[in-house]
């Protein structure tokens, strides 16, 4: 096994073992970075310099015994929303071009003190608005199993870099299953967790009462180790919340007597057929370790997505007001007043699809509308979260897609943006009940394309999802690489090829 298809976990027993250093590994990554990143574009910003300067501060900590951490060593990137000290952040927007943080989100602090090597800032759509990664202000994302196709958004930069050897795990955000999505069209591993588990303070706000950071990374090995790594209780955040966060005691097989409930509304309509196969076919494997399975109705899935975008974009409306050209970022060079400035600069700094939902946004929570609109949103999202807790008085976790397709094809989803915002489906209502949910691989369609399989599960019970998940993946045996991966095909979970598109030719 190459040092870059070792999991993070692997990689950093690896380095403690002194069977490889933490130079070794960044300048691996460095390497593919500079072999595929002209074929994927994962990133907005890179700093091999400093990257490597931290892997000779990490080296000498481990070597002192200083860190003994699971993580430490370990290359990651961070999705452009996560602000980062003294590295440009973006959002992936020109309005945010030239912008330094003073200090780093307490995700990435965390990370750090835990021995994790940052490399760069992973590309996104801009604000975390958009399912596909194609609304960057810095070019559009390739999906690593074919880059004709989307890498999923809006983590999808950081998806993509994770699935094509680009680093060993990478920081994502969630507002409507903009970790979820993307993990399952990369065919990685993707976790949001219950919201106020991992602070908020340093993201970027999209949509405030939804956002949350969480992993994306190889297996769910991996992704229960760095959640544990980057919870935390933080008083900067007002929503941030004190609990237990042993998360890999949850790493075991064992699905016993679990109850998992198959919500009948999203196995129906403009479900595809492979997809839907794949995922019964891993809830079949679930099964055979002893998990008892049954399919039920779960109420109000159609009133989720205009209550969402209703929520999130009023959200955004409100949080992007800061943007203006006064005090940071970009700022329109020709014009005849501070109001024209305000609007010069907003028209020229924002993309469409961010135009788009602020637009939205002040329409429902302007007067006459509020009520009609934004309040009602409100109650619907409480509804939502009753019909959820019912369900989990019956059921440990819930299990379905993560998509109602596999990746669509690059500059498909912008040309209808409602059909793109009907594609959140199945990921949206885990952002409004607040709950957490995990996104791992199930198979390969028939195309080449990666089937993303959702767990949902109830308030503060990741450790029931992580112990579903890793059963499955045990089950399911180890996921392929890319077709990103020098000479490597895609293969199916059962094992057969599909035809992929070689990275060489990409």
């Amino acid at each position: 096994m190459s040092l870059l298809e070792c999991t993070a976990l692997e990689l950093a027993d690896k380095i403690k073992k002194k069977e490889c250093t933490c130079k070794d590994a960044v300048q691996a990554v460095f390497a593919q970075i500079e072999k595929q990143e002209k074929n994927y574009h994962c990133y907005i910003s890179l700093d091999k310099e400093r990257a490597l300067k931290r892997a000779g501060e990490v080296q000498a900590a481990i070597d002192s015994g200083e860190l003994t951490g699971p993580l430490a060593g370990v290359p990651v990137a961070v999705k452009d929303n996560i602000c980062t000290e003294d590295v440009e952040t973006t959002c992936a927007s020109r309005i945010l071009s030239g912008f330094v943080p003073t200090f780093s989100a307490e995700a990435v602090v965390n990370l750090e003190k835990a021995g994790a090597i940052i490399l760069g800032k992973t590309n996104m759509d801009e604000f975390a608005m958009g399912s596909t990664t194609e609304t960057s202000a810095y070019g559009v994302t390739r999906n690593p199993w074919n880059p004709e196709h989307v890498p999923g958004g809006s983590s999808g930069g950081s998806a993509a870099a994770v699935a094509a050897g680009e680093c060993y795990f990478a920081l994502g955000s969630d507002t409507g299953g903009s970790i979820r999505q993307p993990a399952g069209f990369c065919g990685v591993v993707g976790m949001k967790p219950t919201y106020g588990t991992v602070s908020r303070y340093g993201l970027i706000a999209y949509g405030s009462s939804l956002d949350q950071i969480g992993p994306l990374c190889r297996d769910v090995s991996d992704c229960a180790a760095v959640l544990e790594a980057i919870s935390s209780h933080d008083t900067k955040d007002s929503t941030s919340m004190e609990r237990e966060t042993d998360f890999t005691s949850a790493l075991t097989a064992d699905v016993s007597g679990m109850r998992i409930g198959i919500p009948r509304d999203y196995l129906g309509e403009g479900l595809d057929g492979e997809v839907k196969e794949a995922v019964l076919r891993a809830a079949g494997e679930l099964e055979k370790k002893g998990a008892v399975l049954e399919e039920f109705d779960l109420s109000l899935v159609e009133y989720a997505i205009p209550a969402y975008y209703t929520i999130a974009s009023a959200e955004a409306s409100s949080n992007l007001e800061r943007f203006d050209g006064i005090k940071y970022g970009y700022r329109a060079k020709d014009y005849d007043g501070l109001h024209s400035m305000y609007k010069k600069t907003r028209s020229e700094g924002f993309g469409p699809e961010v135009k788009r939902r602020i637009m939205l946004g002040s329409f429902v929570l302007s007067s006459g509308y509020y009520d009609a609109y934004y309040l009602k949103a409100l109650k619907v999202k409480a509804l939502i979260k009753k019909a959820f807790d019912e369900a989990f008085g019956r059921f440990d976790c819930l299990l379905g897609p993560v998509a109602p397709t596999t990746a669509p094809q690059l500059g498909k989803s912008l040309t209808a943006p409602l059909r793109m915002y009907l594609g959140d489906i199945y990921t949206i209502s885990v952002n409004l009940a607040g709950l957490p949910a995990v996104s791992l691989p199930c198979g390969v369609s028939s195309d080449g394309l990666p089937i993303g399989l959702q767990l949902i599960g109830d308030c503060f019970q990741e450790k029931k999802l992580i112990r579903a998940a890793y059963t499955y993946e045990q089950a399911r045996g180890k996921f392929p690489l890319s077709p990103a991966w020098e000479g490597r095909n895609a293969k199916t979970a059962d094992g057969t090829v599909n035809a992929g598109t070689d990275g060489k030719e990409a």
